[in-house]
Order: C-alpha cells, then sequence, then structure tokens
C-alpha cells in the first residue's frame, strides 16, 4: 500500500488528524464542518486572544455564532494552540492565512512562505498539505512548495519526495461572511494537487467535510479558478459602478436600470454599485493576477481598469456629499457627518478594505466632523491603511437631527430607516437603502 493509499484510508476511516493554520474567516468555519465530518482537528493560529476566546466557547467572528465555537470547545476532538510544533502530530494541514497587499498593491506572501517554513521544520512522510490562502497561478508548485522543502531540508528532517511520501495541493477558499444561503459544506471545493496523487488524497481529505469536492487537473488550474471567480466580481462592479457615475449626470436611476435589466431571463447578470469594493478578496485578488503578468511581459488592461474605477469610487461618493451640502449652502469643512456602516457588506461585523474607512478618512481631511454607526462594528480596529480609533454612536431621533448629513454606506437590514427619514437632515445613499421612503424624503435624498 503507498503512502497516498495508507492516508487516504485513514482519512475514510475517520482516524486522521487535521491541522489548520490560520483560525480567521476561513480556517475557523473549516475547522468546524471538518470536525462535524468526524475527524480530530487542532486549530493553530499567531493570535493567543484568538485561542483563549475558542478555548472559552466565545466567538470571534460576528457571522460565527457562539452556539458553533461551543461546539468545537467542549469537544475532545479539538484544540487550538499558538505551538507550532504539534503540526508533527496532524496528518492533513491545511494553510487558511491572509495574503494581502504591500505598500504598491504587490503580493504579500509573507504569511504563506512562513507557515510553509513552518510546516517544513516538522513536515514528515505521510502528511498532505493544503494552501488554501488566495494567490496567483504556480504560487504552490514553485513558492509554497520550495519554502517548506528548504525549511525540511534545514531542520534535517529525513527525505521527503512530493508526490510520493508526502503530498501538496492548493484548494481556493470560497467564504462569503453572513451568506445564509451557502455554508462552508454546501459551496462546492475545488482540488488541485501538484501531482495525481496530491490531488486525490486532497478530495478525499475535503469530501469528509464538504458536500461536493470538485477535482481539477492542477493547483494552478485551481489557483487561477479562484483569481477568474474574483476578477469576474470586480470587473461587472466597475462596470455599474461607472454606468452609475454617468446615468447620475443624466438623472436616470442606476438601481432601476439594473433591475429592470435583471428581468431578462437569460444572458444578464445582476451586479449593483456601492461606495467602493470591501472584503479581503475582490479588492485585493486581481492585483496578485495583474502583478503577475508583468512576469510575462503582459498588461492586464481590462482588470488594472476595474480596479481604477472601483478604487476611485470613494472620492466620487464624497464630491456627491460635498455638492449635496453645497446645495444646501454648506461647505464640507465643520460639517457634522453620520457614516452608516463601517462594516463592507450587510449585516457582518467584516471591516476588511471596507470603502467606509476612505471615505471617513477623506471627509475628515476635508474638515468635516466624522462619527459613524455600525451595531456590527461597536469599534474600530486597526486595518490595512487605516487606524481611526473610534466608537459607534447610537441611532436615535436626537443624535440624527445633529448631523448636516447622514452618509449611507452600508445597507445594514437593522437600520431603522424609516426613523432615518423622519429625522436627518439631508442623506446621501450609496447602497440605495431609502428607496421605500423616497416620495416624502425626496426633497433631501441624495443617490450617490
Amino acid at each position: 500500500m503507498t503512502d497516498a493509499d495508507k492516508l487516504c484510508a485513514s482519512i475514510e476511516a475517520g482516524d486522521a488528524v487535521i491541522a489548520i493554520i490560520g483560525l480567521g474567516y476561513v480556517g475557523l468555519p473549516l475547522a468546524h464542518v471538518l470536525h462535524a465530518g468526524g475527524l480530530r482537528v487542532l486549530g493553530f493560529d499567531i493570535d493567543p486572544a484568538k485561542i483563549d476566546l475558542l478555548a472559552a466557547g466565545r466567538s470571534y467572528l460576528s457571522h460565527f455564532d457562539d452556539q458553533a465555537v461551543s461546539e468545537l470547545a467542549e469537544s475532545s476532538r479539538f484544540a487550538a494552540t499558538v505551538d507550532f510544533d504539534q503540526l508533527v502530530e496532524a496528518d492533513v494541514i491545511v494553510v487558511c492565512v491572509p495574503t494581502p497587499l504591500g505598500t504598491h498593491n504587490e503580493p504579500d506572501l509573507s504569511y504563506v512562505l512562513d507557515s510553509a517554513r513552518a510546516i517544513g521544520k516538522r513536515l514528515r512522510p505521510g502528511q498532505l498539505v493544503v494552501l488554501e490562502s488566495t494567490t496567483y497561478p504556480r504560487t504552490t508548485q514553485y513558492e509554497f512548495l520550495p519554502a517548506m522543502l528548504e525549511s525540511a531540508e534545514a531542520a534535517g528532517r529525513e527525505k521527503l519526495v512530493p508526490g510520493e511520501n508526502f503530498f501538496v495541493a492548493f484548494s481556493p477558499e470560497r467564504e462569503d461572511p453572513g451568506n445564509k444561503a451557502h455554508s462552508t459544506r454546501s459551496t462546492p471545493k475545488l482540488v488541485g494537487g501538484i501531482d495525481q496523487n496530491s490531488t486525490r488524497t486532497a478530495a478525499a481529505f475535503y469530501r469528509r467535510g464538504v458536500d461536493n469536492v470538485v477535482e481539477v487537473s492542477s493547483a494552478e488550474v485551481a489557483e487561477a479558478a479562484k483569481l477568474l471567480e474574483n476578477i469576474f466580481r470586480s470587473v461587472n462592479i466597475a462596470m455599474v459602478n461607472e454606468l452609475k457615475q454617468l446615468f447620475t449626470e443624466m438623472d436616470v436611476d442606476i438601481w432601476e436600470v439594473v433591475r429592470a435589466a435583471s428581468t431578462k431571463p437569460f444572458g444578464f447578470m445582476p451586479f449593483y454599485p456601492g461606495p467602493g469594493l470591501g472584503g479581503h478578496c475582490i479588492p485585493i485578488d486581481p492585483y496578485y493576477l495583474t502583478w503577475k503578468a508583468k512576469e510575462f511581459n503582459l498588461t492586464t488592461r481590462f482588470i488594472e481598469l476595474a480596479g481604477e474605477i472601483n478604487t476611485q469610487m470613494p472620492d466620487w461618493v464624497v464630491d456627491r456629499v460635498a455638492h449635496a451640502l453645497n446645495e444646501e449652502g454648506k461647505s464640507v469643512r465643520n460639517t457634522r457627518v453620520l457614516v452608516m456602516g463601517l462594516a463592507y457588506k450587510p449585516d457582518v461585523g467584516d471591516t476588511r478594505e471596507s470603502p467606509s474607512f476612505e471615505l471617513i478618512a477623506k471627509l475628515d481631511a476635508l474638515g468635516a466632523k466624522v462619527d459613524y454607526c455600525d451595531p456590527y462594528v461597536p469599534h474600530t480596529v486597526p486595518v490595512r491603511k487605516y487606524d481611526l480609533d473610534m466608537s459607534s454612536i447610537e441611532i436615535t431621533r436626537e443624535n440624527l437631527e445633529k448631523y448636516d448629513v447622514v452618509l449611507i454606506a452600508t445597507n445594514h437590514s437593522g437600520f431603522d430607516y424609516e426613523l432615518i427619514a423622519e429625522s436627518a437632515r439631508l442623506i446621501v445613499d450609496t447602497r440605495d437603502a431609502m428607496r421605500p421612503f423616497q416620495d416624502r424624503i425626496c426633497g433631501k435624498l441624495v443617490r450617490a
């Protein structure tokens, strides 16, 4: 029996031990579904605060409730630690660490490569290592794997041959925080190994926690598929954001236009405009491919144009706020602005790359006095570009009446839009949230 056969048999029997590096928006839900699939799971993170919260059965993700964390905390088949030496216990190691951008929009693979080196120091025959962090094609084969092997050799590990006595694959994460229709278990899982044995063992592993596992021919195909998914969204969002600017000048309602086009039952998919792009994927992932394309002397003009349009949307929104205030005989300086929503999407507390941070920073730079309200984000935490050090204010009639303009950046369902309609002096709406009240507030409603 080969090492691949032994590992598949161990996985199918439920005897395999799983290690997940990175217990964030991807790693923690994955740990939960694999544990539910009957496997023993070890969670690893460099943040001891997360480990303490997990031990106490408390979630640090707004869309992942305490009950799910309690199931893990109370189980003998789950443990979380900062001690990476325990990786030697694992039969399968999954890497779910961030892949951010550097200061010049270049890929930052430091977390991925640090994880590869940490694994390499403890790597042993019979293990499967899967990278889930979004990256450009060829990362798994030509950067992640060599870093592991170099570290293993430096640590004096026994001879390791990829595809023979250990296995390496890529499987892109497809998490959508707060999505009630699709879960980690129900979302199809792409798997591509650096060889057939790696694909086979990785597919067998994911079938313990995911309903539909789709095998592809290589890690490169799986890496590229993830980028295509997010570039598709980025380009289409850029198109409607550009149309929003044009149609605003033409006094045409872009949201009504998209809904009208959506009545066509074929050949059209609706995308809606907003104040910019948020989340870890769409604002970041396309740049991984545009950067890699330069190695092949190619320019991905379509992707770069979409990024340019989406990136400048906060500027356009701020211009709309300034214009709306000017119509009221006010300047931006010393004006009180309330930004509704700090999270990048409705009904979650995820602020990664949220355009609300840029809106606040740009308004502040113009001299406005800015506050925010978000029930999912009571206090700001440092993000990639900003450390605002702010706290959410409570929405009351009295508070709303204090502001010169209310800027709706995120359309949380829990906001009292009727109260906003009744109490706000001026409303700039980037999400079409005020449509049910537009007839009675037309004199103080501006769409952006």
